[in-house]
């Protein structure tokens, strides 16, 4: 056992010895690495030294060459510009007639896009770069607005005849179409470019300038033998001539207008924006509304010359003006204003012609220095009313007129504030029925007036009054005055009594004379029975011989005076109106009085006629033959 024990020990011994061999070995190693990291890590240090500033340079290097490649980049995008222009200043230059419009306006627009990026760079050495461009934009827009200009004059070579349409009920003509297509591609581009570059703020471009004085001026030719004809159809041929609606030719001036106007408004909106419609359309029209007003400053000096005949073409001026500013207003939404205020002169002279009209009417009969001596109306009265009636042709503006003017404000000394009122309707229609009132009342009071002073006799006088309003009245009722005068029906009634009175009064003393003191007695009045119960030859014998002179000489001098009125009745120049009414009303005076007498005083005479020249029944003829 001793034996396989101490040669198990001798195995394990050796194996020790192995392993103790091994780990010097590994100590040796270790100590070799160790000194390789050592000298490894030195090494490390020094190459460190060496390649940190290498690779610093190298970074900034990078950098560098960075930023000289944005530099390149910069430089090139800042000549780009520069090489364009030459290729856009040949289309340009080459003009619009040679290039396509589309075309050349695509090139404009590159150039300002390029001028642009150069102004944005702000390189002093580009200075010179964008003064080229801008003085070739500039030339590129003046070829354009030339382009636009031509085709405008092409369209407006020729004016028209507007006489033509408005008798024809024809439309204006307008431009074509593919020149509206072009017209409005220019204005859209110029527009664009003009609204960049202007720095105030200017509302006017340079198309719309164009535009209105191209075609301003072709509308105010189109016109303006129209114009000269309104003036030169206003002539008076005859002095005292009362105008008469649409003699004279602003009626077919004002429709010639309305119809240009509004074809060029057609014309405006497909060429213009939305909001230059209005503006492009109030400069286009203004010199033919230039040429309207100044031609109605000479029809109002004209009218305020022949204010008592042509007011009424103040009227009609008014009117046909007024409704044309308000259909323009309504289609074109300008333009109403300047139309109105070219029409203001007249429209000043139309109110105060109806006060001049009133103090006309006074004057006229003041300074007369005769009335008819047969009692005959005067021309003046039916003039008077013939102005009245032509005035109802004239409803509408002298409504809005006297409107403005307030009721009575036609009187020199009215006070009354003014009515807002324009339309027609009942109030304003009473106005002119007032007005109307007033221009009778003055005309029959001055007359009556002037009666007194100029015609021995009242009855002359009377005869005189009944004449004129007989007239007056005959006048308004067969003409429109009758549906708006009939509050006047009354003042007519008044006047024609007064006529009456004044001209009975002449009959008071024939009617004298037939009165006896008998019937101021009452038990010596006759019976109720009527003259047939009264005995003629009883009452005249019951008489003294002083009371019998005295019937005789009633008698004689109702004969004298009854002829003599007679005589004079026939001779007055009555309207037979009035003939019959003064012929009714002696009658009724005369007939019970003279049969009443007659009655009671026939046998005066024993029928011999030698006082009692009249019997009832002759006297009734004679009574009845003034009528």
């Amino acid at each position: 056992m001793v034996g396989p024990r101490k040669a198990a020990f001798v195995e394990e011994s050796a194996e020790v010895e192995v392993l103790f061999a091994n780990m010097e070995k590994m100590k040796g190693l270790t100590k070799k690495i160790q000194g390789s990291l050592n000298r490894l890590e030195t090494s490390g240090k020094t190459v460190q030294e060496s390649i940190g500033p290498i690779y610093g340079n190298t970074q900034r290097l990078q950098i560098t060459n960075s930023n000289i490649d944005k530099v390149n980049d910069a430089i090139e995008r800042i000549r780009a510009p520069l090489d364009q222009t030459n290729r856009e200043e040949r289309i340009i230059r080459a003009g619009p007639k040679n290039v396509d419009l589309r075309d050349y306006i695509a090139s404009l627009d590159r150039t300002a896009t390029a001028l642009t990026d150069l102004k944005r760079s702000n390189l002093r050495s580009n200075q010179q770069a964008v003064a080229e461009l801008g003085s070739l934009l500039k030339f590129g827009s003046k070829q354009l607005e030339d382009v636009f200009k031509e085709m405008l004059r092409e369209s407006s070579a020729r004016t028209v005849e507007p006489l033509e349409y408005v008798a024809k009920g024809n439309p204006f003509p307008v431009i074509t179409q593919d020149k509206v297509s072009t017209l409005r591609l220019i204005n859209a581009h110029i527009s664009s470019s003009f609204s960049q570059a202007s720095q105030a703020d200017v509302r006017e471009t340079p198309t719309q300038k164009i535009y209105a004085e191209v075609r301003g001026t072709y509308i105010m030719e189109s016109l303006r033998n129209l114009a000269a004809a309104s003036v030169t159809t206003a002539r008076k041929v005859t002095a005292d001539a009362i105008y008469k609606p649409g003699e004279n030719g602003t009626g077919i001036y004002v429709k010639a207008m309305e119809g240009l106007f509004l074809a060029e408004y057609e014309n405006i909106c497909p060429i213009f924006a939305r909001e230059e419609w209005g503006l492009v359309c109030t400069a286009t029209c203004q010199p033919a509304i230039g040429d309207f007003t100044k031609t109605l400053r000479d029809l109002n000096g004209h009218i305020q010359r022949n204010l008592t005949t042509d007011c009424f073409l103040g009227y009609e001026i008014v009117d046909v003006v007024g409704k044309l500013s308000m259909r323009l207003e309504a289609k074109t939404g300008v333009l109403k204003n300047t139309i109105r205020e070219a029409a203001k002169p007249i429209r000043e002279t139309s109110k105060a012609s109806l006060g001049k009209l009133l103090e006309d009417t006074r004057t006229r009969v003041q300074t007369l220095v005769a009335l008819p001596t047969d009692g005959a109306s005067i021309p003046m009265t039916a003039e008077t009313m013939v102005r009245l009636q032509t005035m109802t042709n004239y409803l509408e503006p002298l409504s809005s007129i006297m409107a403005s003017l307030g009721d009575g404000g036609w009187a020199p000394t009215a006070t009354n504030k003014p009515s807002a009122t324009l339309d027609v309707g009942p109030d304003s229609l009473k106005l002119f029925a007032h007005y109307a009132s007033d221009t009778v009342e003055t005309l029959l009071q001055s007359l009556e007036a002037k009666a007194r002073v100029l015609l021995k006799g009242k009855s002359l006088q009377g005869v005189f009054i009944a004449n004129n309003v007989i007239i007056v009245d005959r006048m308004i009722r067969s003409s429109e005055l009758q549906s708006l005068m009939g509050s006047y029906a009354g003042k007519i009634e008044a006047w024609r009594k007064k006529g009456t009175a004044m001209y009975l009064e002449g009959w008071r003393e024939p009617s004298g004379h037939l009165l006896d003191v008998q019937y101021t007695n009452r038990s010596g009045r006759p019976h109720s029975g009527g003259a047939g119960s009264t005995d003629s030859a009883a009452i005249v014998k019951a008489l003294s011989s002083k009371d019998k002179d005295a019937i005789k000489e009633k008698f004689k001098s109702f004969n004298a005076s009854f002829d003599n009125l007679i005589a004079q009745h026939k001779s007055y120049k009555m309207e037979r109106e009035v003939r019959n009414q003064l012929g009714r009303e002696v009658q009724t005076i005369m007939e019970p009085l003279y049969g009443r007498f007659w009655d009671r005083y026939h046998e005066i005479d024993k029928g011999k006629g030698k006082y009692a020249k009249y019997d009832k029944s002759q006297l009734n003829a004679a009574l009845a033959s003034l009528s």
